[in-house]
């Protein structure tokens, strides 16, 4: 009866019985047709006293009644089984059981063991949701649309996104923009009563319509970036995961699973759903993410078998089955009440915050000195309206213009700090980021923290795998030694067959790869990691190995999972004829090797391992290691069941053991590694690599990728294995260190003690890793650079970016993108603190001096827009290019402006003050203007002035800014807006700026004065400049007008301490 409740999933019985004719059954189809017919007829039985047997079963009657649960008829499937074909139905009728799915979700979040033995176990549940253990559900449209109907979909509802409206509400916060609008409506109101409603709405309005324009802009601009943001957060969400469906292992999306698919899960996988242990090994599972605990626990057939979405698999393999999805699980309900935020502030965008404070401090300095020099010159009587007139004369002047005349006054001066505070510095590390996000997502690396963007331009040292990442991970058995022989040419029928079983047993069974033959094709299908597909592929098409046959001859007692310490992975297995026991081993040759004392010929005779022979297989290794091939050796012992307490042996058997053979694994490099590591070293960048590899194959690949140079071969030291390091003392290993190129044998706490040094002296380091043991060192390196095809769960959420094509060639180009997103900000930090300097410097001056300030509100707040949000973009959005890969790394400390910008910005800042200065006091006498006329061209001038500047900022250090600006086409459309709208400003808004109309002549003035900009820019760029820090001359300065105010304050203290004792001595 359990081998027809193992094979009744597979076949349908039904359309057997129905579709064929007695006369033409087989002896095969007879047998079906009476097991169906007597197990229907015991189930019709069964269902009429169900509730009785199910409130007084007991465990044993379970095991007795479950099996016919699975006598389910299943839709069309074919499947072979002891060469007996079972046909597809042509219109199958299948519908899922009557199972409540509350019942199965409760099951498993409580643990229940009670209702877990109800259901017949984990067999019994498979069989109520129609599951074949091996071959998973049917996995077509139908099934899996009924199951998602049924039970739910794999997804849970999210909190909504911000909308506009959050982001313009959030606008308005901002203390200055509240000033601006309480300004405007008092002007809005004086200028309505005192002009009448056609007239008195201009200056009042002006003012909220350039307000709402910013604000609008800005609500805009962090919309989008929340956008983005969402978009990448859902890409980095989509897990793929392996799953049997029709007896085909497959990857889907996590969103895609159903209850009832039977999911593979290995070392550092995050588990898609809530479900149940159908089979595995050593499974050992983190679930601090739901209970907080930190212990793993343990999960097996028989005493735990609950699995539960979002916990990790710490240790082992399983094959699980799906019970519960999205909301029905825990994991679900947490995170659909989790929103994500973006409130991350990244190192850069801290230093940026007290930047802008400190401006802001000038800027409010300057606008309240503004503020009191205007109020006094109005109330002294020195200011004149538009006839020339006085505009207080004392007691005689009225209320409402007093009023009118302070609002005006004191909304130039908020209009002034509205200028003066650098909003659009957070606005352009923004907009870089969420930009470079793009970009990056396209160059293959997705970014799960921001801060990663800008570190990674100040990467000193990127410490990386070798396989998968400087090699295509592509690996396929080129050699093969049985013994001391080279089998290269000699064919496997010549190896003797009890040599080629034991071979079979320990590639087919010590694996977590698999093998899928279709039936209606010839051609295998391998799957895991590609050393299990490539050694499992070698022993399907040269050994003649049969995986199906091997399972039903051999059952599996105990494994030992490939641990990147040990390097190796293990299983006994038991022979089901003999019942005798073999212990088989797999992995890096030299290691096994030494837990070998015997070993095989090609005839199959067994020889001892002598110093000779040991020494031999030595140098066979090492000449295939030689040859940058991956050296993988199989060894084996047969054992005795029980050890002397009696007891299934768990611990497998490492010593004493028999070598079965080696075989050696290519996996080519990358073609545009070598040129990558070029890249990276005339960056200044260092690259390291840290294999698991032998240390030859690790000399021949590192060499082949050009990490290793002539010179370096040469010099002791650059070529490490991980115990050596290991065992340094910490002053050997911070001397050792930096000389460091290759770092062959390591295990994952060598990776962390290396990542820990180069910390410890100062350098920025970067990291690659895929493994579950390499989240240490991911998270405790400064940028953590986890593979998106081989990593794991766990190594990507420890990593700051995801590499999402495994190659190190991405690796240089996130380094490339590291680099420009500090070099577009430090763009705009340049254009803007220049228009900063620049507008400070004239209204100040021109209000101390004149009384006035040379532009309005409302022009100074679209001189605030065209600078802050448009200036951010054009400037922000530039690509990298190869000038910045030719630099040294920015270092920690460095200063966020350079010297070079410094040069650059005060110069272009002295010609705007001394040209508009010059206007605002000679300019009517120049050009034979009135004063609208005059005042249109210093604004004009201004604005013009910051558009050619702009081309400027786009190279800090070249002459030439005009290289490659025909590939950023968002700057043209930037540059070509801005240059439209100040027409519509000036010729067609003029009650709402407050222009006149000019002349073409004047336009052509406004335009060569704002030109002279490009050459006075290409001019300053020959003047060289210190190293040292400009603002250090200042801290210096600073530092000795305190010591000498010091000096005084003791000078003086000692005269007055002098005279107070000559006055107690008189007193005496």
């Amino acid at each position: 009866m359990a081998a027809i409740g193992s094979y009744l999933p597979h076949y349908d019985c039904g359309t057997i019985i129905l579709n064929v004719s007695a006369a033409t059954f087989t002896k095969a189809q007879k047998r079906w047709r009476v097991a169906y017919v007597a197990i229907c007829s015991y189930r019709v039985l069964l269902s009429l006293s169900k509730q009785n047997v199910v409130r007084q079963q007991k465990a044993s009657s379970a095991t007795l009644f479950h099996p016919h649960f699975a006598v389910e008829i299943q839709p069309a499937i074919s499947y072979h089984h002891n060469d007996v074909d079972i046909p597809k139905p042509h219109s199958p009728n299948h519908d899922l059981p009557d199972i409540d799915p509350t019942e199965l979700t409760k099951m498993v979040k409580e643990r229940d063991e009670v209702s877990f033995r109800r259901f017949g176990g984990v067999e019994g549940v498979a069989a109520a949701l129609l599951v074949d253990p091996q071959h998973g559900i049917l996995g077509n449209e139908d099934d899996i649309c009924r199951r998602r109907d049924k039970f739910g979909s794999n997804t849970y509802p999210k909190p909504p996104p911000k909308g506009l409206f959050y982001f313009v509400k959030d606008a308005f916060k901002d203390t200055t923009i509240l000033i601006l609008l309480a300004c405007a409506a008092l002007s809005l109101g004086f200028g309505i009563k005192e002009h009448g409603p056609s007239e008195g709405w201009y200056e009042g309005g002006s003012i909220f319509v350039a307000v709402f324009l910013v604000i609008s802009v800005s609500a805009l601009s962090n919309l989008r970036q929340e956008r983005q943001f969402d978009k990448l957060s859902k890409i980095s969400d989509n897990i793929k995961v392996d799953v049997a469906r029709d007896g085909r292992r497959q990857k889907i999306s996590i969103f895609d699973i159903v209850v009832g698919d039977v999911v593979f899960l290995n070392i550092g996988d995050q588990i898609p759903a809530d479900g149940l242990f159908l089979e595995g090994h050593s499974m050992q599972v983190d679930e601090s993410s739901m209970t907080g605990e930190s212990d793993h626990v343990e999960v097996d057939r028989e005493r735990n078998p609950f699995l539960f979405s979002g916990s990790k698999v710490a240790d082992g393999y399983a094959r699980m089955l799906v019970t519960s999805v999205g909301m029905n699980t825990a994991w679900g309900e947490v995170m659909s009440s989790i929103s994500r935020d973006i409130n991350e502030r990244t190192p850069l965008q801290a230093r940026l915050d007290k930047l802008t404070s400190s401006i802001g401090k000038v800027g409010l300095a300057v606008a309240f000195l503004v503020l009191v020099v205007l109020l006094i010159r109005y109330f002294m009587g020195e200011t004149k309206d538009d006839y020339g007139n006085k505009e207080y004369n004392g007691s005689k002047t009225e209320t409402n213009d007093i009023l009118n005349s302070v609002v005006n006054i004191i909304a130039a001066a908020v209009t002034i700090i509205v200028v003066a505070i650098p909003e659009g510095l957070p606005l352009a590390v923004t907009l870089t980021l969420a930009y470079s996000m793009k970009r990056m997502m396209a160059d293959q690396a997705m970014v799960r923290k921001l801060s990663a963007c800008e570190t990674m331009g100040s990467a000193t040292i990127i410490c990386t795998d070798k396989t998968g990442t400087l090699t295509l991970n592509q690996m396929k058995v080129t050699k093969f030694w049985l013994g001391q022989d080279d089998m290269g040419e000699i064919p496997s029928n010549s190896i003797s067959p009890s040599i080629l079983e034991l071979f079979r047993q320990g590639v087919g069974l010590n694996t977590t790869g698999s093998v899928y033959r279709p039936a209606s094709g010839a051609v295998f299908e391998f799957s895991g990691s590609p050393t299990e597909k490539a050694i499992l592929s070698w022993a399907v098409h040269e050994l003649g190995m049969d995986v199906e046959r091997l399972k039903q001859t051999y059952s599996i007692l105990h494994v030992e999972t490939f641990n990147s310490e040990k390097k190796r992975s293990g299983v006994s297995i038991r022979k089901n004829a003999d019942k005798t026991i073999h212990v088989h081993w797999k992995g890096a040759a030299e290691m096994v090797l030494q837990m070998c004392s015997n070993y095989y010929e090609t005839n199959g005779t067994m020889k001892s391992m002598d110093e000779d022979a040991r020494n031999q297989f030595e140098k066979i290794i090492q000449g295939m290691a030689a040859s940058s091939l991956r050296c993988i050796a199989l060894a084996y012992k047969q054992i005795s069941e029980v050890n002397e307490d009696g007891e299934t042996n768990k611990k497998l058997n490492e010593n004493e053991l028999t070598l079965l053979g080696i075989v050696g694994l290519k996996d080519p490099c990358r073609s545009g590694v070598k040129k990558a590591v070029e890249i990276c070293k005339s960056a200044g960048v260092e690259i390291k690599m840290i294999t698991g590899d032998n240390v030859f194959t690790a000399k021949a690949i590192a060499a082949e990728c050009g990490i290793l140079g002539p010179d370096d071969s040469e010099h002791k030291g650059a070529v490490v294995e991980g115990v050596e390091f290991r065992n340094y003392t910490h002053e050997e290993r911070m001397e050792k260190v930096n000389k460091i190129r290759v770092m062959a044998r390591s295990s994952p706490f060598d990776k962390l003690l290396m990542v820990q040094c180069l910390k410890q002296k100062g350098e920025v380091v970067a990291v690659t890793g895929d493994g579950t043991n390499d989240a240490p060192a991911l998270k405790e390196a400064d940028i953590g650079l986890s593979m998106g095809i081989q990593g794991t769960e766990v190594a990507k959420e420890s990593s700051d970016i995801v590499i999402l094509d495994d190659d190190f060639t991405s690796v240089a180009t996130v380094l490339r993108w590291g680099r420009c997103v500090y070099n577009n900000i430090q763009k705009f930090i340049q254009f803007q603190l220049t228009v900063n300097v620049a507008a400070l410097v004239i209204n100040f001056v021109a209000a101390v001096s004149s009384g006035e300030v040379p532009l309005t509100a409302v022009q100074m707040l679209w001189v605030n827009l065209i600078m802050d949000t448009l200036g951010a973009l054009a400037l922000a959005t530039d690509r990298p290019t190869n000038e910045l890969m030719k630099r040294a790394p920015v270092g920690r400390t460095e200063p966020l402006i350079t010297n070079i910008m410094w040069r650059n910005l005060l110069a272009q800042a002295l010609y705007q003050i001394a040209v508009l200065l010059t206007l605002q006091f000679k300019g009517e006498k120049i050009f034979h203007v009135g004063e609208k006329v005059n005042d249109t061209l210093i604004f004009n001038t201004f604005v013009l002035c910051q558009v050619f500047n702009e081309f400027n900022a786009r190279k800090l250090e070249k002459q030439n800014v005009f290289q490659g600006i025909h590939k950023n086409k968002l700057f043209l459309a930037i540059i070509g807006f801005t240059i439209v709208l100040q027409v519509v400003m000036v010729e067609f808004l003029k009650k709402f700026a407050d222009t006149e109309n000019l002349s073409g002549l004047q336009w052509a003035l406004c335009i060569a004065i704002a030109a002279v900009s490009w050459p006075l820019g290409w001019i300053v760029k020959f003047i060289p400049v210190s190293d040292k820090p400009f603002l250090s001359y200042l801290n210096r300065a600073g530092q000795a007008l305190g010591r000498i105010l010091h000096r005084t304050q003791l000078s003086f203290s000692s005269l007055g301490g002098g005279s107070g004792k000559r006055g107690e001595a008189q007193t005496c």
